[in-house]
This record gives C-alpha cells, sequence and structure tokens, in this order.
C-alpha cells in the first residue's frame, strides 16, 4: 500500500474534499500523478480548470475508479460510502500520514488531545525555533502537505493531531504528548469509546516512542491500558521560565510543561536550561482564540476563546476565571455531545455568572441548565453582537465577557476564525460606544 507522497506518482488518485487539505493535495499531485479527480459533498470550486464533482451525483462512481483516495480529515471514516469504497480494496490516505511517512520519525513530535494541543504545538514550536532548531509546524495548525526535500531539511517537526488524522498514520513518531482526553466529535467517531480509542492510536502505532502525558487528566490517567510508548506522566505547571508565555489559566501552564518535556525527550537538553527557556519563552503570541485577550473596557474583560469546541476546554476556562463575575456566550452548531458535567459546574459556580445562548444550541443549553438549582441568570442572543451587548451590560464593572462556546462554530460561520472575528467586532462596537 502506498504511504509517501513519492509512492503517489504515476496513479489515479482522488482527492475526498476540497477544502484546505484537499486544494493542498491537489497542488502537492499535480504533475506527478496519472489523473486527478476532486470529490466534495458540497462542490462550489473548480481547482486549476479540474471541476470539482458532488459526492452523491457521481462524485463516488468516480473515486471507486482511482488506485488511491487522500481523504480530508472532516469526512469520517466511518461513513457507510467511506467504507464501502475501502472495504473494495481501494487505500484512503490522508496528508499529514503521508508526508510524516517521509519523515525522520526521531525528529517528530506529535501533538494531540481533547483540548490544548494547538497551545501546547505552539509553545514547542516557538521554544524549539527560539532555541535554535530550525522547525517547522504542521498538521491540524500548520502545513499540510510540504515536499519532501523540504521536510528533511527541518531539525525538528512539531505535528498537531486531530483525532481525525490519527487514524492516517501508520508509523509513531518519536515523541507523541497527550494533553487531555475527553469527550468530542462523537458524530464522527461514532461513539465516545470509539472517539477515545482513535484518538490514542498514535501512541499504539509501531515504532519506538515516548509518551509524554498529562498526568492531571483524570480521564486520560483510567485510560492507560490503551496508551502505549514509554509513558511519561507529568503533574506539574511550568516554572517561572513560562511567564513571558503570557498564557491565561493553569491548564495552560500545564500544557506549557509538557511541552518542555517533549523538548527533552526530543534530544534538546537545551530545553532543561531554566534561564535560556525563559528567555526562548520571550516574544511567543498565543494563539487567537485561545483565551485570548480581546481587550478591557471600564473594567470588563473580553475573552475569545472561539477555539473551545467542546466541553473540556469550556470547562478549563472556567477554572481560569474562577471567582470572577462572568458572562459566558454558549452555544453553536450541535453535535450530540453531553454537556451535563459543564451545566452542573455553571450552576454550582460561586461567583455571579450570566449565561447566553448563541444560535444553534445556545436555546437548548440554556433550558437545560435552567433545570439545576443555582443555575444564574440566563438569556438567549440571535448573534453574537447581542450576546456581548448583554454580557457587557452584565459584567461592568470589574467581570469577564467570555466567548467559549463547547460548540463548532458550522451552523453560523464557515470556521472559528470567522467567530473569532465577529466577537472581536462586537466589543470594538460595545467599547467604542
Amino acid at each position: 500500500m502506498p504511504k509517501t507522497w513519492a509512492d503517489l506518482a504515476g496513479l489515479r488518485i482522488g482527492i475526498l474534499g476540497a477544502g484546505v487539505e484537499g486544494r493542498d493535495a491537489f497542488k502537492r499531485l499535480q504533475g506527478s500523478a496519472a489523473s486527478i479527480v476532486v470529490v466534495d459533498d458540497k462542490p462550489d470550486v473548480l481547482l486549476d480548470g479540474v471541476t470539482v464533482l458532488e459526492t452523491h451525483r457521481g462524485g463516488l462512481e468516480a473515486l471507486g475508479t482511482c488506485d488511491v483516495i487522500v481523504k480530508s480529515p472532516g469526512f469520517s471514516r466511518y461513513r457507510p460510502d467511506i467504507v464501502a469504497l475501502a472495504q473494495g480494496g481501494i487505500p484512503i490516505l490522508g496528508a499529514l500520514g503521508l508526508s510524516l511517512s517521509e519523515a525522520d520519525p526521531l525528529r517528530v513530535i506529535a501533538i494531540t488531545g481533547t483540548k490544548g494541543k494547538s497551545t501546547t504545538a505552539s509553545v514547542a514550536f516557538h521554544l524549539a525555533t527560539a532555541l535554535g532548531r530550525r522547525s517547522l509546524l504542521i498538521g491540524n495548525i500548520g502545513a499540510t502537505a510540504p515536499e519532501r526535500d523540504e521536510l528533511l531539511s527541518y531539525d525538528l517537526i512539531i505535528a498537531e493531531v486531530s483525532s481525525f488524522q490519527a487514524l492516517d498514520l501508520e508509523v509513531s513518531p518519536g515523541v507523541v504528548v497527550v494533553t487531555s482526553l475527553g469527550v468530542d466529535h462523537v458524530d464522527w467517531h461514532g461513539s465516545v469509546d470509539q472517539y477515545r480509542s482513535d484518538k490514542l492510536r498514535i501512541t499504539r502505532l509501531p515504532g519506538n516512542h515516548h509518551s509524554v502525558l498529562q498526568g492531571r487528566d483524570e480521564i486520560l490517567r483510567a485510560e492507560s491500558d490503551q496508551i502505549g510508548g514509554t509513558m511519561i506522566w507529568s503533574d506539574a505547571l511550568a516554572g517561572n521560565w513560562a511567564q513571558p508565555l503570557n498564557l491565561v489559566g493553569d491548564h495552560n501552564r500545564a500544557n506549557a510543561e509538557l511541552a518542555r518535556i517533549a523538548l527533552v525527550q526530543a534530544g534538546m537538553e537545551e530545553a532543561q536550561d531554566l534561564a535560556r527557556l525563559t528567555q526562548a519563552a520571550t516574544g511567543f503570541s498565543p494563539l487567537e482564540g485561545r483565551l485570548s485577550l480581546v481587550g478591557t473596557h471600564r473594567g470588563v474583560t473580553f475573552i475569545d476563546d472561539s477555539l473551545a469546541t467542546n466541553v473540556t476546554p469550556t470547562m478549563a476556562a472556567l477554572d481560569a476565571f474562577e471567582g470572577r463575575r462572568l458572562a459566558l456566550l454558549l452555544g453553536g452548531y450541535d453535535r450530540g455531545i453531553d454537556y451535563s458535567e459543564l451545566l452542573d459546574r455553571l450552576a454550582a459556580r460561586d461567583a455571579e455568572t450570566f449565561v447566553i445562548g448563541l444560535p444553534d444550541s445556545g436555546s437548548v443549553l440554556v433550558e437545560q441548565l435552567q433545570t439545576r438549582s443555582g443555575h444564574g441568570a440566563v438569556a438567549i442572543a440571535d448573534s453574537i453582537a447581542e450576546a456581548v451587548a448583554l454580557g457587557y451590560a452584565f459584567a461592568s464593572s470589574d467581570g469577564v465577557v467570555l466567548l467559549s462556546p463547547a460548540a463548532p462554530s458550522f451552523s453560523q460561520f464557515r470556521n472559528w476564525k470567522e467567530r473569532s472575528e465577529a466577537f472581536r467586532q462586537a466589543v470594538s462596537t460595545v467599547t467604542d460606544s
């Protein structure tokens, strides 16, 4: 079975998904593949003159004629039509797996987790670069299909790996980091147990590797029998060296410590020098949409946590603002996960709390919250702009307005970045008035 991009030369390739990864795969394969078929559920683009076929209007039939299919992460491997293609003998691959198969595993740190993987990957990349290693950020947060010669030119490759992408890898990277384990993407994986098994699969792949694990996560501890590699558990928060990173919350300081340990395990002894680490941490820019400060106005703090697309990161955000008066913007695309733990936490908060439901799932979440004693104030907003205005009125003059929706953005926005921008614009409107 093909394992690398080079193995695809001369073959008839099907590309399933015309988003960012699909377009990158198309560019990578142009000129080397015998032919390329591009298929999407909702085709609305042309790729260099190639018509994108609709999945259920000839697209599946076209994919069935291909030698190999390169699938974008958003398409579940458990979808019946995709399962049927695989059972028909057509290899189904992913761009990240193809790229990492071309790299030296000992130069790769793979970072996954229900929450915290983006921050941990960004911190590791920043520190490695500042400490003098030529590093590449790849995967869920970075490049998707770099050329082989470019890939091999780096001292270190840091890959953020989603639960979708974990199924595309065939060999374990030298270091695997798991930041947390909760509930997410049940619609893609089919069940919570399957999600967790798929998420941890990357630690069970062939290859000699270290698994750097967040010991503060009780669920991850409980699933240790599903974890492979030499296990290294960390319960610690990053020390004073991490202050220049300007991260919000203990969970992010725990993520920074995981990043440091991963670099050490990848052979960077200088990551044990706290003075050098402090210097290296300087200049780091926290991720937009991950507990990032948008601004303050008349004592009210506005925090963008749009990347919180499931319960786990929103729970961590609540921890970060324990004791503060809080207006929480909650809800989005409903993919059927259980919000009970989050709603119980909101109802039990000691500080004043105002939960504002956003379309589409926000109204249901608010209704469920109201069934709990001590639930606090609630409202439903038709837009983020309306929600910010309501939150600002409640939070004055020393509270927090927090967008941490615990849901994807698809029902109202194209992606979390567009949702972040809507929040930032709404904050500007409020603070300029």
